[in-house]
């Protein structure tokens, strides 16, 4: 069974950094891709980062790319997501996402399976 534990989130002042870990247990990255979207209230679901199965790397958009690192460890079994430099807006839930596909497109497919959510607050 695919299960993804979220943690890391927390509460951090602008500026600040942050780690999230994602641990998956039921798979592994040889076939699955698996990234990290996040919801912050009032609004849609984005995507923030992906890794493929073919360990192709995407940023959402260029203000993740230029503060945000996403990477695995396959040891581990765990995806961290590297926050730095965090704003107001980066206040949502982030959620780790995993789906059997190639690339990282197929994340936004129903059939993608997503951990519990881990709340990151960035507030002064």
């Amino acid at each position: 069974q695919v299960q993804l534990v979220e943690s890391g989130g927390g509460l951090v002042q602008p500026g600040g950094s942050l780690r999230l870990s994602c641990t998956f247990s039921g798979f592994t990255l040889d076939y699955y891709t698996i990234g990290w979207f996040r919801q912050a209230p009032g609004k849609e679901r984005e995507g923030v980062s992906c890794i493929s199965r073919i360990n192709v790397i995407t940023y959402y958009n260029d203000s993740m790319k230029d503060r945000f690192t996403i990477s695995r460890d396959n040891a581990k079994n765990t995806v961290y997501l590297q926050m730095n430099n965090l704003k107001p807006e980066d206040t949502a839930v982030y959620y780790c996402v995993t789906r059997r596909t190639s690339f990282c497109p197929g994340l936004q497919s129903n059939s993608a399976t997503w951990g519990q959510g881990t709340q990151v607050t960035v507030s002064s």
